[in-house]
């Protein structure tokens, strides 16, 4: 199949995807409905698609990753493209190369699409004013986690139908979380009301201005919520103790089978993952009827596969004398 075949309308036209930040809802829509459409093929036994055959993908993965490494490298072999990863770890970098300088090599072998996690926030983005490659952001420092933010609003899309007018919870670490970032600026552009509930040693000053409101109480907003989406304690980014245990956050601010029974019956239940089992959400609730977790895992693959598609087609334009941003 063609890239023809699967292109989206109306014409896309950013090369790189840094944020949702800087995206309209129409273009956030556009993605949402071409992962959609990937997700279509496949279920028609459409597995192997050829928009990107002959395209190299370079995966630069400055920071440990699992899921969204993986799911990057099957999204673009979904595409028939080939794939080359990077790791920090015995690197040049361990030589003193900077990693504008490393990317521009790689660059320079023929990669002209790039998927970057960096744990500097704005790392992407200076990578894509140095290169003619593509630069797809995937995690930087504590700014953004674009497609993981479009990946949980397609997973709530699929069973809501519609994310206007939803409440949404985002639970959490608010403070260190590149995925509440770009949850919120997605899901309000969409037009869902979101609420950011946490301790309030991780809730960022003023996260007001984002269009939020702010609970430090689960069981307060829980009646409330359509989606309850539970982020993850990273202690890897936490230098002093926000809170006095584990089990203490646990007991406030973890969903449990007692919590899911005083929520809405249809509530969804979404983390990001990896979950910490018994401290944002215990097993029961994880593997239970309410959880979308295995969805959300199962469409990132489609959302990457969208964005690399989507971000290729703006290059090819931009090369041939159009347009793209």
């Amino acid at each position: 199949m063609d890239s023809a075949t699967v292109s989206a309308a109306p014409i896309w036209t950013r090369q790189h995807l840094l944020g949702l930040q800087e995206l309209s809802a129409a273009e956030i829509t556009q993605i949402l409905d071409q992962a959609a459409e990937f997700k279509r093929l496949h279920a028609q036994g459409e597995t192997k698609l050829t928009p990107l055959k002959g395209v190299t993908v370079g995966n630069l993965f400055f920071e440990p990753s699992t899921r969204t490494k993986t799911s990057f490298s099957l999204a673009a072999k979904r595409l028939s493209a080939d794939t080359v990863d990077f790791t920090s770890a015995g690197s040049s970098l361990s030589k003193g190369e900077t990693f504008i300088d490393t990317a521009k090599n790689i660059e320079a072998m023929g990669v002209p699409l790039m998927v970057v996690r960096h744990s500097t926030s704005g790392a992407p983005h200076l990578l894509a004013k140095s290169l003619k490659a593509s630069v797809i952001n995937a995690g930087d420092g504590t700014h953004e986690h674009p497609t993981q933010g479009l990946l949980d609003i397609m997973t709530i899309r699929e069973h809501r139908g519609s994310i206007a007018g939803l409440t949404v919870a985002l639970v959490g670490d608010i403070l260190h979380s590149r995925v509440a970032r770009s949850n919120i600026w997605g899901l309000t552009k969409l037009g869902a009301r979101v609420i950011v509930c946490g301790p309030a040693t991780l809730m960022p000053p003023d996260i007001e201005r984002l269009g939020v409101e702010v609970n430090y109480r689960l069981d307060d907003v829980l009646a409330e919520a359509d989606c309850v989406n539970l982020l993850r304690i990273q202690a890897e980014r936490q230098r002093s103790a926000f809170f006095p245990s584990i089990y203490e956050y646990a007991h406030f601010y973890a969903m449990n089978g007692a919590r899911v029974r005083r929520a809405k019956p249809d509530v969804l239940i979404l983390a990001p993952g990896p979950i910490n089992r018994g401290v944002e959400l215990t097993p029961d609730v994880a593997d239970g009827d309410r959880s979308v977790i295995l969805d959300q895992v199962s469409n990132g693959l489609f959302i990457r596969m969208a964005c690399l598609h989507l971000c290729w087609q703006a290059q090819q334009r931009l090369q041939a004398g159009g347009h793209a941003g």
